[in-house]
């Protein structure tokens, strides 16, 4: 009985206390009503927040989707221009036992031997009593580079990517460092010019990439030469295995010639391997020739106007390893 009674008392209590605070008793409902969240509310706002988490994933890995159509991305990028090369130059092309189907004559002979390039004070390789300059080729990889260190270590030009057609794609992707480039290593006092990797097909896909190459450089004007880096990066590539050395040789033809009669200097690239099997050297004397040959002395037979040297090269200015050229002009 004194535990109902004790009840009671309570109940009476706490009534006189909501009828003497009407207005208190109105604001604990209203808090009481505020607690009481839907369900559907909660998983409405967890959607929402788990759609915003999967936007910005997928901006945060645009640019690993973008790496894995670089060419330049691949672990075997240049793997042909780090084999082994014969002691000596070849200086005689290997006469087959039958007559090849696109005779040509061999190009003009080197005119340099593994003597005459030697290390300057600044560890850059250089012709010795002739005039050469030393220089990078440079893309999205380097990242930000301090251009004004790179002048004053002693690189006297930049070759700079624009950008790559996609190797599997065929998709055309401006390098996101080409316009930084070019404008910090121009206003750093350094002479520049440019590449775009290209995985054309035909002649029809070489006139899109040079669209695509001017639009990028805009108004921008290039001291040094202007090149189509056509390679074969892997087995999967567009380009494997549909290519043959007429084919490759036209679609050079085709870039030099265009640029040629639009005001620019192009240059033909390639490492041994490329020059022996897929280009018709003598077809392609009346542009200047750019070798890839990773070591320090010149062995190769034929002619070049440029040597990309290393692909391991230490520059101030820029971080991690880079690609040292020298440059010897006729």
């Amino acid at each position: 009985m004194e535990v109902l009674d004790e009840q009671e008392e309570s109940q009476t209590q706490t009534t006189q206390i909501e009828e003497s605070y009407p207005e208190e008793e109105e604001m604990l409902a209203a808090l009481r009503r505020r607690r009481k969240i839907r369900p559907e509310l909660v998983m409405g706002i967890l959607a929402i927040l788990a759609a915003a988490l999967l936007i910005v994933l997928a901006v945060l890995c645009i640019p690993y989707w973008t790496a894995d159509e670089d060419p330049e991305a691949l672990p075997q990028y240049h793997q042909e221009a780090r084999e082994t090369t014969p002691e000596e130059p070849i200086l005689e092309p290997t006469v087959p036992e039958t007559e090849p189907e696109n005779p040509t004559i061999p190009p003009e002979r080197n005119p340099y031997d593994r003597y005459d390039f030697q290390y300057n004070r600044n560890n850059y390789l250089v012709l010795q009593n002739m005039t050469s300059s030393p220089g990078v080729d440079v893309s999205a990889f380097q990242g930000s580079i301090n251009w004004s260190k790179v002048r004053a270590s002693g690189i006297e030009f930049a070759i700079i990517r624009l950008g790559y057609r996609g190797y599997g794609s065929g998709k055309l992707v401006e390098d996101e460092y080409a316009k930084q480039n070019l404008s910090g290593a121009k206003a750093a006092g350094l002479k520049i010019g440019a590449y775009f990797f290209s995985q054309a097909l035909n002649t029809k896909e070489v006139d899109e990439e040079i669209q695509f190459m001017l639009k990028i450089l805009g108004d921008k004007s290039l001291d040094m030469p202007i090149i189509l880096d056509w390679e074969i990066p892997a087995e999967d590539a567009r380009t494997a295995g549909k290519m043959d050395a007429r084919s490759l040789t036209d679609i050079q033809l085709h870039f030099c010639q265009v640029m040629t009669e639009k005001g620019y200097k192009p240059m033909v690239y390639f490492n041994w391997h490329q020059s022996e099997n897929l280009y018709y050297l003598s077809e392609l004397e009346d542009y200047p020739f750019w070798l890839a040959l990773y070591q320090d002395r010149m062995t190769y037979p034929w002619r070049v106007e440029m040597w990309q040297y290393s692909d391991k090269g230490t520059v101030p200015g820029i971080n991690g390893p880079v690609d040292l050229n020298v440059y010897m002009p006729n």
